[in-house]
C-alpha cells in the first residue's frame, strides 16, 4: 500500500533515500485530511547568519514551496499556512512591507505550479484590511483556481482565532440567529467553513504555544512541535511529522476501549 504514495514522488526523490524510506513507512489510509502549520522562526533564522528579518522571510519562501508540494504529491486534502497575524502589524512597518511583497511575488510565480498540480487556493481573516494590491493578488489567485479538484492551500493573512469568533458571532446577529446558538452555527460561520478541522498542527522553531491560531478548529488536533526554524522546513521534517501523527491514539475526549486482553 505505502508504495502507491511513493509513486507520486518517482522522478522527484531517489527511491533509496530517507525521504523515500519515510514515505514508505506512511500508511496511506491514516494520512491526515487537514494539516495546519504555524511558520515561525523566519527572524531567529536570520539573526543565527547575522542577516535583516526580512532574509529569513525571504528564505521561507522556499519552506513554503517544499511543504505544499510534499503534501500535494501525498494527496493531503487540506494545507492551512498561518503566514501573518492580526497582531503582526505592530512589527516595523519596513518588515510588514516586505512580507506584503513577498506575498505577491510568491503567488505571481506559483500560481502555474499551483494550477499544474490542480492546487485550489483560499486565503482566510480580515482581508479587506489588508492592502489593496495584495487583495487583488489573493483575489486573482483564488479566481484562477477555484476550479481545481486537488489540494485545498490556505493562508491565513490578517488572522485572529479570536476574531474570527467575533466576527463568526456577528454574523449569526446580523442573521438574527436566535438564542441558543449551536456548535454548528459557530461552525458555519467561522472563515473555515466547509473546511474538515485540522488533524495535525504543526509548529516550527520550538516554541510551545499556539499563538492564536484556528482556536475553535484544533479542539482535538494533534500537536506537532519541532526545533527547526521555518526556513530549514522541508519535506522530511513534514514527512516526520506525519509518521509521529499516525503513531498516536486519536480518543476525541474518550478511552481506550476495555478487552478482556488489557484488563489483566
Amino acid at each position: 500500500m505505502a508504495m502507491t504514495l511513493f509513486k507520486n514522488f518517482e522522478g522527484v526523490l531517489d527511491p533509496h533515500s530517507a525521504e523515500a524510506d519515510l514515505i514508505n513507512s506512511l500508511e496511506p489510509q491514516k494520512l491526515p485530511r487537514h494539516i495546519a502549520i504555524i511558520m515561525d522562526g523566519n527572524g531567529r533564522w536570520a539573526k543565527k547568519r547575522k542577516l535583516p528579518r526580512v532574509a529569513g522571510h525571504r528564505a521561507g519562501i522556499d519552506s513554503v514551496r517544499a511543504t505544499v508540494e510534499t503534501s500535494a504529491r501525498l494527496g493531503i486534502p487540506v494545507l492551512t499556512l498561518y503566514a501573518f497575524s492580526a497582531e503582526n502589524w505592530k512589527r516595523p512597518a519596513g518588515e510588514v512591507n516586505t512580507l506584503m511583497n513577498l506575498l505577491k511575488e510568491y503567488l505571481r510565480r506559483e500560481l502555474h505550479t499551483l494550477q499544474e498540480n490542480k492546487i485550489r487556493f483560499q486565503c482566510i481573516g480580515r482581508i479587506r484590511e489588508l492592502p489593496e494590491s495584495v487583495q487583488y493578488e489573493l483575489q486573482f489567485t483564488e479566481e484562477a483556481t477555484r476550479t481545481n479538484k486537488g489540494m485545498k492551500l490556505v493562508i491565513a493573512l490578517n488572522y485572529s482565532g479570536r476574531l474570527e469568533l467575533v466576527d463568526a458571532l456577528n454574523k449569526l446577529l446580523q442573521k438574527g440567529v436566535g438564542y441558543p446558538v449551536s456548535d454548528e452555527d459557530i461552525e458555519q460561520n467561522l472563515y473555515t467553513a466547509g473546511l474538515p478541522e485540522p488533524d495535525l498542527l504543526i509548529r516550527t522553531s520550538g516554541e510551545m504555544r499556539i499563538s492564536n491560531f484556528l482556536l475553535w478548529q484544533i479542539a482535538y488536533a494533534e500537536i506537532y512541535v519541532t526545533d527547526t526554524l521555518w526556513p530549514d522546513f522541508r519535506g522530511m521534517h513534514l514527512l516526520e511529522a506525519i509518521r509521529d501523527f499516525q503513531k498516536r491514539e486519536r480518543r476525541y475526549g474518550g478511552i481506550r476501549p476495555i478487552t478482556l486482553h488489557n484488563t489483566r
